[in-house]
C-alpha cells in the first residue's frame, strides 16, 4: 500500500463514504418506484431496508478493514481470506468498469444538469475537464485530497439538508403523493417492490468506500468503523427525509416514471423558473462523487498491481505516497467511457459483477478469525447471513429481469479470469 506521509482522520474518511453514496440515484429513483408502488409506508420501508443492508455491509467491512489495515478493500480481503484469484477478479472489475463508469456517469450527469445555463460551455468536454482537474488535485498528497474531499462533501450535504429543510418548512401541495393508507400490506409482495429495491440498492452504492483507503487512515482500528457506520446511518436518514419531501410537494401523476423528481417537486414550491437552481446544485454536488470514486478506485488498482506482475506498470508512487499511475489510469478509463457514451449499459453489467463479488466479501467475514485488536461486527454471523440471502435474492431477480446484462456481467468476470490465467503463464508470480 502507499506509505503516505500524512494520514486522514475518521471525518475525512466518512466524507469519502458520503460523497460516494450520494450521487444521482436519490434524486431520480422515486419516479420509477411510483410507477407501481404508491404507498408512502412502502417507499419509506424501501429506503430503510436499503439502508439496513448497507449498514450490515458497513459492519462487515469495518471488521475486515481493521483486521488487515491495508488499502485496497475487497482485493485485500478476498485475496487474504480465500485466494488471490478472488481478489484479482474484484480489482479487475473495479478497474475496467466498477469505479470508472460511476465517474463517467457523474461527469455526464453534471453537464446534463448544468447545460440549461449555457449549452455551449457545459458539454461532455466540460465533464472531462472536471475529471482531469479533480485527478490533478488528488495527484499531490493525501492531505490535499482530504481537504478537497471535505469541502466538496460539505457542499453536498449542505445542499441536501437545505432541500430537506425547505421541503418541510413549506406547506405540502394540496394534491400530493403522500399516502399512509393500509395499501402497503399488498405492495410489499409485488414484483415491482423487488424492482424498486434494486433501484434503491444502486442509490446506496459506496457505503464501503472508506475500507478501500484503510492504509491512509490514522488509527484504522478506531477510525474506520467511525467512518463507515455513522456515514451510512446519516445517508439513510437523509435519503428517507428527501423522499418524504418529494412526496409532499408533487403528485403521483407528476412524478411517476419521471427522472427529475427533485425538479418537479420544487417547481411546485417555487414555480418552474424559481426551481432552476435545483438541477444546477445537483450537478455541482457531483464533483464530490467524482472525487471520491477517483480516490478510492485507484487504491484498488494499486493494491492489485503490487501483487500481480501483469499490472506492474501501475506500481509507482510520488514522494507523498500517491499511486499516480493507478490514479491516472482510472481517470483515463473514465474519460474513454465518457466519450463512447456506452457507460450506462456498462454500469449495469458491472453492477451484477460487483454485487456478486461484494457478497463474497461479506461472506468472507465468516472465515475471519477474531482478535482483540479488531473491530467486532455486532450480530455476527447472523447479519452477514441476512446480507448474503438478500444479495442472492437480488442477483436472482436481476438474472430474471435483466438476463442479458447479468450474463455480460458474468462475462466480465470470465474475462478477468482469463487475464489471470495468462499472467500465470507469462509472468512469474510474486511471492
Amino acid at each position: 500500500m502507499p506509505q503516505s506521509k500524512a494520514k486522514i482522520g475518521w471525518k475525512t474518511a466518512a466524507s469519502v463514504v458520503i460523497a460516494n453514496m450520494i450521487g444521482t440515484g436519490v434524486f431520480t429513483s422515486l419516479g420509477f418506484q411510483l410507477a407501481d408502488i404508491t404507498n408512502t409506508w412502502s417507499i419509506i420501508f424501501l429506503w430503510l431496508l436499503g439502508g439496513a443492508i448497507a449498514l450490515i455491509g458497513a459492519f462487515s467491512y469495518a471488521e475486515l478493514g481493521t483486521h488487515f489495515r491495508e488499502s485496497g478493500g475487497d482485493y485485500i480481503f478476498l485475496s487474504r481470506i480465500f485466494h488471490p484469484f478472488a481478489g484479482y477478479i474484484y480489482a479487475w472489475i473495479s478497474l475496467v468498469v466498477g469505479f470508472s463508469a460511476p465517474i463517467a456517469i457523474s461527469a455526464l450527469a453534471m453537464t446534463s444538469y448544468l447545460s440549461p445555463l449555457n449549452e455551449n460551455i457545459f458539454t461532455d468536454w466540460f465533464g472531462i475537464g472536471i475529471i482531469l482537474i479533480v485527478t490533478l488535485i488528488h495527484s499531490v498528497s493525501v492531505g490535499q485530497s482530504g481537504r478537497f474531499q471535505n469541502i466538496a462533501t460539505i457542499l453536498k450535504i449542505s445542499f441536501v439538508v437545505a432541500l430537506i429543510a425547505i421541503g418541510f418548512a413549506y406547506i405540502p401541495q394540496e394534491t400530493n403523493a403522500l399516502n399512509f393508507s393500509d395499501s402497503w400490506t399488498s405492495e410489499w409482495y409485488l414484483p415491482a417492490f423487488a424492482v424498486s429495491l434494486i433501484y434503491v440498492s444502486y442509490a446506496y452504492t459506496g457505503w464501503n468506500s472508506a475500507a478501500y483507503i484503510t492504509g491512509e487512515i490514522e488509527n484504522p482500528r478506531v477510525n474506520l468503523p467511525k467512518a463507515l457506520i455513522p456515514a451510512t446511518i446519516v445517508v439513510t436518514v437523509l435519503y428517507v427525509l428527501l423522499q418524504l419531501v418529494f412526496l409532499r410537494h408533487a403528485s403521483v401523476e407528476q412524478m411517476s416514471g419521471q427522472v427529475e423528481v427533485a425538479t418537479i417537486s420544487f417547481s411546485n414550491v417555487f414555480s418552474q423558473s424559481g426551481a432552476t437552481w435545483i438541477p444546477v446544485f445537483i450537478g455541482i454536488q457531483l464533483v464530490a462523487t467524482i472525487s471520491g470514486y477517483l480516490w478510492v478506485g485507484s487504491r484498488i488498482s494499486y493494491a492489485m498491481a503490487k501483487e500481480n506482475p501483469l499490472w506492474g506498470f501501475l506500481v509507482y508512487e510520488n514522494k507523498n505516497g500517491i499511486p499516480i499511475r493507478a490514479l491516472w489510469i482510472q481517470a483515463i478509463i473514465a474519460i474513454v467511457l465518457t466519450l463512447t457514451g456506452t457507460f450506462e449499459q456498462v454500469l449495469l453489467y458491472a453492477s451484477f459483477s460487483l454485487q456478486l463479488m461484494g457478497t463474497l466479501t461479506v461472506a468472507s467475514v465468516l472465515w475471519l478469525k477474531r482478535s482483540d485488536d479488531n473491530y467486532h461486527s455486532p450480530g455476527r454471523p447472523f447479519i452477514q447471513i441476512i446480507y448474503i440471502l438478500f444479495s442472492i435474492w437480488v442477483l436472482g431477480f436481476m438474472l430474471l429481469d435483466k438476463p442479458t446484462e447479468s450474463f455480460i456481467g458474468l462475462g466480465i468476470v470470465a474475462a478477468g479470469g482469463l487475464t489471470y490465467i495468462l499472467q500465470t503463464i507469462f509472468f512469474k508470480p510474486k511471492t
